[in-house]
């Protein structure tokens, strides 16, 4: 093995592992919020409010955050592709651990009235803008140091900043719940927040040993870097940035209601225990750890598309029995139905990071696919939680979330079929990278 294919191998290890521990800390942050605004929010920052109502406005303050999301993915995805992946990166994940840190110190309504849940809101966009650029640099990141061959199998480990953030935000939240017990509403539920602030230290640490993507080195060396990278992304490439935006209904949708909204359905609706719901979530999220790279490298064999839209019809088909089982109140079938549920997901997450981001190139690919992955946090994620509360305020049944789930899946389906196909990029980009320092 020749120093400089030494050198790729090394670098290609170091981008993965920088990417990976990168989202896993800002997911870590954000789905940490989303646990809290399910289980502590609505007493400690909207009380004396009717209870539905008070949920409803802690997963408003979590709404703040999803439509922050493409504000982040504009501004960072601009300097992405101006300045590289690296640098900006290195950005997100500082505004991600201190916002955090902050909503941890936060006094609660109790203590400074009306500026708790003002304040509240705002740090939660502060996170979503973080988010929102931190996602297209790390999958940038790790794929642009893969060959063509294997781009959704190094993509998809970036996307393990899911499961892996849902595991340590869960776990946290669920071992303090139990050892602090009343205090946890107290003080108990501020640690998970504060312990943000080691992460970042540590994602740092890593950030700073990798090199810049190679084919982004590669657009600066032959000077064809974009001055208005977005505008020419939204100009040239509009219709990959609404494909993109829609092809996520059917994951990012039943996502938030398969890991928030079940948190309040099955204690509020269902009766069911905190922490057993807790412990279901925390073992599907450790499948993940396997079946999104594992989903992701299915793609590179049996073609992008083609798992995308198994995981979109799986989804679709479940949503009714999910509620099912749910609804049985059974432990092994709630368990059963958590799982599977985010087993469906990961079908579509596994690919998805490779299956948006070749659909731009190299030097508007931040901007376009960062803008196009965040938008669906607008018109998905963020609205899914509130709009499952008001379906079953209206009807006491689960029946219309099946069905809003169902309807998200099939939009999806038009949407991939609709995608523009994957713009080409040379299979040397990464020797030559290296070759030229």
């Amino acid at each position: 093995m020749s120093s400089n294919d030494a050198l790729v191998r090394s670098q290609r290890r170091r981008a993965v592992l920088a990417s990976t521990v990168g989202t896993t800390i800002e997911w870590y942050d954000f789905f940490l919020y989303g646990t809290a605004a399910a289980l502590v929010f609505p007493k400690l920052f909207f009380p004396g409010e009717d209870p539905y109502v008070g949920v409803l406005l802690a997963f408003g303050t979590q709404f703040g955050g999803f439509a922050a999301r493409p504000i982040g993915a504009a501004i960072f995805g601009h300097w992405g592709d101006r300045i590289g992946r690296k640098s900006t990166l290195i950005v997100t994940l500082l505004l991600m651990g201190i916002g955090t840190a902050l909503i941890g110190a936060l006094p609660s309504y109790a203590a400074i009235g009306i500026a708790a849940p003002l304040l509240l809101t705002l740090l939660r966009i502060v996170q979503g803008i973080a988010v929102g650029g931190e996602w297209g640099g790390s999958v940038l990141l790790a794929m642009e140091w893969g060959t063509t061959s294997r781009r959704g199998f190094m993509a998809s480990w970036p996307q393990l900043g899911v499961p892996l953030g849902l595991l340590l935000s869960t776990a946290l939240v669920q071992l303090l719940s139990s050892t602090t017990g009343d205090a946890f509403l107290t003080w108990g539920w501020r640690v998970p927040f504060l312990v943000s602030i080691l992460l970042v230290g540590v994602g740092l640490f890593v950030r700073l040993k990798v090199l810049e993507s190679p084919e982004f080195a590669a657009v600066k060396e032959k000077k064809t870097v974009s001055r208005m990278p977005l505008v020419e992304a939204i100009r040239t490439q509009w219709r990959e940035i609404l494909a993109s935006a829609f092809v996520r209904l059917s994951e990012q949708a039943p996502f938030y209601l398969f890991i928030t909204f079940v948190l309040t359905y099955g204690t509020q609706q269902l009766q069911l225990e905190r922490s057993g719901l807790l412990t279901d979530t925390l073992i599907a999220a450790a499948i993940g750890l396997v079946s999104v790279p594992f989903f992701g490298w299915l793609s590179d064999r049996i073609g992008r598309r083609l798992m995308y839209g198994i995981g979109i019809v799986c989804t679709g088909l479940f949503a009714f029995p999910y509620f099912g089982l749910l609804d049985t109140r059974v432990a092994g079938l709630v368990l059963l139905a958590i799982v599977v549920s985010l087993v469906f997901h990961d079908m579509q997450y596994g690919p998805q990071a490779a299956l948006i981001a070749e659909s731009f190139g190299t030097n508007i690919r931040y901007s376009g696919a960062g803008l196009g992955y965040q938008l669906a946090s607008v018109i998905a994620g963020g609205p899914a939680p509130l709009i499952a509360a008001w379906i079953l305020r209206d009807t006491g049944t689960s029946s219309g979330i099946a069905l809003y789930i169902v309807v998200c899946c099939v939009i999806s389906m038009i949407a991939l079929v609709l995608m523009p196909r994957a713009a080409r990029t040379t299979e040397k980009s990464v020797e030559a990278a290296v070759a030229h320092g």
